[in-house]
C-alpha cells in the first residue's frame, strides 16, 4: 500500500516521442501514446519509471554497475524493484501516467499560448488533491465553443484570440480571476526555479488560455509535431524504397502532471548486511526528488530523457515535484 504521494510536473523542452507502436491505417506511422477516452497525449507511468530508474543507475559507481550482485543490493534496485526476479519483492515507488495539462498552440501574437480546458484543469486539480495540496483555485465551468478565457489581454487582437487558423472570442477579463489564480499557482509550482525559467513562468501566468473541451481536443490531436524520416539502405547509401515514414511527437512547451507514490522499502531486509533500517515511504520519495546528498542527485528540477529517439535529442523533459516536504 502506498502511504506517501507527491505530484510531479513534466515540462517538455524538446519534442517527446513516447510511442504507441506501429499505427494501423492513418498518415502517421509512429504515433504517440494517447488516452482512449479523451485522445489527449500522455506519458505512460511505466516509461517514466524506466527513465527515472535509468537516471539513478547511471549515477552508480562503475564498479557497482558492472557487478550484478552489487547492483542487486544497491538502493536503486531496492527502491525500484529487482531487475530480473520480480517475485522476490516489490519496488517501493510507483509513477502514474502523466496527463496533459497545458498544450502549446501557435498564436498570431506572442508566438504561442498555453492552451488548456475545463476537463484538463479539473483532472489536474484532482491529482493535486490526491497529493494533499490545498489549492487557491478550482475547476473551471464549461465554456462554449468559439469562446475562450484569457489571463491577460496581450495575446488578443481586439476582442479575439487568433490560434492557428481559428478565431476565438475572449470573455471579459473579470471572468478570468480563477483562471489567473490557477496560472499563477502553476507558474510557481509546475515549472522549475531559476533564471532560465523566469520567462516561461511569466508567460504561463499571462498566456494560459481556457478553451472548450472540444476545441482543446482538436489541437491536442492535430497540432503535434510530425516529422518525416527516411531509412537509408546500408549498401547503396541512398533512400530505401518505401523507407519514408512519419513519427509523431508531443511538442516542446507541453506541461503534464502525474503522481509519484511510495511505500516503505521492502528490499533492505534481504540485501542490507549492515543491519540498517529500510527507508520509510517519505524517505523513498525524498530520495527520488532530492537524492542522498552524497553524489546521487534527485530528479526534482532536473532534466530527464523519456521515450524514443534519444540520439536525435528527443524526449527531454524537466521534472518538478509538488506537495509534501519540499
Amino acid at each position: 500500500m502506498f502511504t506517501e504521494t507527491r505530484a510531479m510536473f513534466l515540462y517538455a523542452t524538446s519534442p517527446v516521442h513516447m510511442g504507441a507502436g506501429t499505427a494501423v491505417g492513418g498518415l502517421i506511422d509512429n504515433p504517440i501514446q494517447r488516452e482512449r477516452h479523451t485522445e489527449h497525449p500522455l506519458l505512460a507511468g511505466s516509461g517514466i519509471k524506466g527513465a527515472v530508474r535509468h537516471r539513478f543507475l547511471s549515477q552508480l559507481p562503475e564498479e557497482v554497475r558492472r557487478d550484478p550482485e552489487a547492483r542487486k543490493s544497491s538502493l536503486v534496485n531496492r527502491v525500484f524493484g529487482p531487475e530480473t526476479d520480480a517475485s522476490e519483492y516489490a519496488g517501493a515507488v510507483s509513477f502514474s501516467d502523466a496527463q496533459l495539462l497545458a498544450f502549446p498552440v501557435r498564436s498570431l501574437k506572442r508566438a504561442f499560448v498555453y492552451g488548456t480546458c475545463p476537463t484538463a484543469l479539473a483532472r489536474a486539480g484532482r491529482l493535486l488533491d490526491q497529493a494533499g495540496i490545498d489549492l487557491g483555485w478550482h475547476a473551471e465551468p464549461p465554456i462554449e465553443t468559439g469562446r475562450c478565457r484569457v489571463t491577460d489581454g496581450a495575446a488578443l487582437s481586439g476582442e479575439e484570440l487568433l490560434l492557428e487558423a481559428f478565431r476565438f472570442t475572449a470573455l471579459p477579463l473579470k471572468d478570468s480571476e480563477n483562471l489567473h489564480a490557477a496560472a499563477v499557482w502553476l507558474a510557481a509550482n509546475g515549472l522549475p526555479e531559476g533564471a532560465a525559467w523566469t520567462y516561461f513562468a511569466r508567460k504561463l501566468e499571462s498566456d494560459l488560455v481556457l478553451l472548450s473541451d472540444e476545441e482543446f481536443g482538436y489541437f491536442a490531436r492535430n497540432a503535434t509535431v510530425v516529422e518525416p524520416h527516411v531509412r537509408i539502405d546500408d549498401n547503396s547509401g541512398t533512400a530505401d524504397d518505401g523507407g519514408l515514414f512519419y513519427t509523431e511527437n508531443l511538442p516542446p512547451e507541453s506541461l503534464l502532471i502525474g503522481l509519484v507514490m511510495a511505500s516503505d522499502e521492502r528490499g533492505a531486509v534481504r540485501h542490507r548486511e549492515d543491519g540498517a533500517a529500510s527507508l520509510a515511504a517519505a524517505e523513498v520519495i525524498d530520495w527520488i526528488a532530492h537524492g542522498d546528498g552524497d553524489g546521487c542527485a534527485g530528479i526534482d528540477g532536473q532534466t530527464l530523457q523519456i521515450g524514443g529517439d534519444a540520439s536525435t535529442g528527443r524526449g527531454l523533459v524537466q521534472a518538478r515535484f509538488a506537495g509534501g516536504a519540499q
